[in-house]
């Protein structure tokens, strides 16, 4: 679908997901996170880069679980995770939009719940490239975790919370060779109307990953 499509559809409101492709699973177990081995992070930070051009091959699960374990993964015992978060108020979740569905990235279990059984990629954003990447990340911010914060700063606290997953994200693409972009020109209500979101969520970013697209 272009980017003018949507545009068009996105102004009507009718920027809907496709039916999901494949098998549907209700929870998918991400396989224990490589936490070791990988690019160092002076090489990795040098390699960051934005790339709107990918490979439309699907990401396998063990690479899959290191990506979101690096993202918002919990990596100490009391629960704490790779990204930080005010108050330690953990309000970003992270949506995985997958040709097999639309899933939450749950991070104590380390796996992923289904939300919505359709491939609702093409909803995360307005570029014609999102449709074809194998994966779109979604960050949402729910406001009910944030009861210790004044309503006037949530959206600034939850965007750095969000900033510093996308970071990692970053990070790590560049450490495995993935291709990847975050992106804020999305449409918020067709994505919130996709996965079902309460009136205390809000949609902040997407970021789309996978291989960089292959060169002839």
């Amino acid at each position: 679908m272009t980017t003018l499509t949507k545009l068009a559809l996105g102004m009507m409101g009718r920027l809907r997901p496709k039916p999901a492709r494949g098998a549907v699973a209700a929870q998918i177990a991400l396989p224990p996170p490589h936490k070791e081995g990988g690019t160092p992070l002076m090489e990795a930070l040098a390699e960051r880069r934005s790339s709107r051009e990918f490979a439309p091959d699907e990401l396998p699960l063990q690479l899959l679980s290191d990506l979101l374990w690096a993202a918002d993964g919990v990596n100490r015992a009391e629960g704490g995770r790779t990204a930080p978060s005010a108050l330690d108020a953990q309000e970003i979740d992270v949506y995985v939009a997958l040709p097999s569905g639309a899933y939450l990235y749950v991070a104590a279990a380390h796996a992923l719940e289904l939300v919505a059984a359709s491939d609702m990629r093409r909803v995360t954003g307005y570029q014609d490239f999102v449709d074809k990447a194998p994966l779109d990340l979604v960050f949402i911010a729910d406001h009910a975790r944030m009861a210790l914060v004044p309503v006037s700063q949530r959206e600034s606290f939850a965007s750095v919370a969000a900033g510093a997953i996308s970071q990692n994200v970053y990070l790590f693409a560049a450490s495995a060779g993935l291709a990847t972009v975050i992106r804020a020109w999305i449409d918020r209500e067709a994505i919130a109307q996709a996965l079902g979101l309460g009136h205390d969520h809000q949609v902040l970013l997407s970021q789309t990953i996978g291989y960089p697209k292959k060169t002839e």
